[in-house]
């Protein structure tokens, strides 16, 4: 004798709507999420953290959603449930602590990572584009620093699409060709 699995393929492929149980939750952390994870972004610094770190403290707003009174102070409710849980993880942190023979070496700084290196970079590179042609210098500040597109950077000069490609391209070319630029980047 065998026992069926499944008594019907009708009820197995029917869609299962679920209903939550508080509506108002769900109208309020869709309006108010963008300004939660932007508070939860500044107690982490971290974009990741922050989506984890909101995600625990709206679990733990909804577990008590029947009985928050006053549901006019909810951002003040889940701020205050971010700061709890922030401080919390702070607090159970583990710190590992090894004893071994030799100090471990620092990590080398790379040229990349030092501050100064990078500004250096910058002022060079504003000095190099600073000697191109005006149309040029023009058409590389609209495209890289602006993020314009070649659409929108021939709308705004008054040029055609492949005027803008042809002179961003020489632009290019004399800024990897620039003598003080290639200095301070090797």
């Amino acid at each position: 004798m065998t026992t069926p699995v499944c008594t019907s393929a009708s009820h197995a492929a029917a869609p299962v709507t679920q209903t939550l149980p508080y509506p108002s939750f769900s109208s309020y952390m869709r309006a108010r999420q963008p300004v939660l994870l932007r508070t939860a972004r500044s107690l982490t610094g971290n974009p990741s953290d922050a989506e984890d770190l909101l995600q625990t403290a709206l679990a733990k707003t909804y577990v008590a959603w029947e009985r928050i009174e006053d549901h006019r102070a909810l951002d003040g409710y889940v701020r205050r449930a971010l700061l709890n849980t922030r401080t919390s993880q702070w607090r159970k942190r583990k710190v590992d602590e090894f004893a071994c023979e030799e100090l471990p070496e620092p990590d080398p700084v790379y040229a990349a990572d030092d501050p100064a290196e990078q500004q250096a970079l910058r002022d060079a590179m504003w000095r190099a584009i600073m000697r191109l042609p005006a149309r040029q210098r023009a058409m590389v500040v609209l495209r890289y620093y602006e993020d314009l597109s070649e659409v929108q950077t021939a709308e705004v000069l008054g040029v055609s699409v492949g005027t803008v490609k042809s002179a961003v391209s020489r632009a290019l070319g004399k800024l990897r060709e620039d003598v003080e630029l290639g200095l301070v980047r090797s």
